[in-house]
């Protein structure tokens, strides 16, 4: 299973991927974890990373490419993984695909190997606000919080377009308790719905 896990910041990407991950045995591969880990080890990477992350900017391209050709080599990822935070854009979507056919992967759009779907969580920006400013991290403030919506709304928000074309695309709402959001996704992507 290849899933792409999308959604804007506060979606509840991270904590439907981490117990969809453990529920089906396979890794959770988050870029928003492996960047603040590098920020927190004051890495190359972390300090490039850094001073985006603290404007609410995306991560350029190539910083996040490195990074995810690196995780996707590993061997716990030849069975399948969830990945969180990426692709954030089309040209990103684009290399992704690329990056699948090098690694063995296959999820292209013509149809080998495994199928890649793109979840998307959809939620109003009135509760992301909220619930991002109730998680209380440092770089957590509603000015930033707004910014990335707007961040993500110019450049992220084209991917739903690019996956629903490709017939990829699973779309949940995401504004509801959590165990119904987990029950809906696996209903979702084990062909039950």
């Amino acid at each position: 299973m290849q899933l792409i896990f999308m959604g804007p910041p506060g979606a509840g990407k991270g904590t439907q991927a981490q117990l969809l991950a453990a529920l089906w045995k396979i890794p959770h591969i988050s870029t928003g974890d492996i960047l603040r880990a590098c920020v927190v080890a004051k890495t190359d990477l972390g300090q490039k990373a850094q001073s985006y992350m603290d404007r609410g900017e995306l991560v350029p391209d190539e910083l996040l490419m490195d990074i995810v050709k690196e995780r996707m080599n590993q061997p716990d990822a030849s069975a399948g993984w969830i990945l969180d935070g990426f692709p954030r854009t089309v040209p990103q979507a684009a290399f992704f695909d690329k990056l699948l056919s090098d690694v063995g992967g296959g999820a292209s759009s013509s149809g080998k190997g495994c199928e890649l779907k793109a979840v998307n969580l959809d939620v109003p920006d009135n509760v992301l606000v909220a619930r991002l400013l109730s998680r209380g991290r440092q770089d957590d403030n509603e000015q930033t919080i707004r910014r990335r919506l707007q961040v993500y709304r110019e450049q992220t928000a084209p991917l739903i377009e690019f996956y629903r074309n490709r017939e990829q695309l699973v779309a949940v709402d995401g504004d509801r308790q959590m165990q119904e959001v987990t029950a809906e996704l696996q209903k979702a992507l084990s062909g039950d719905s």
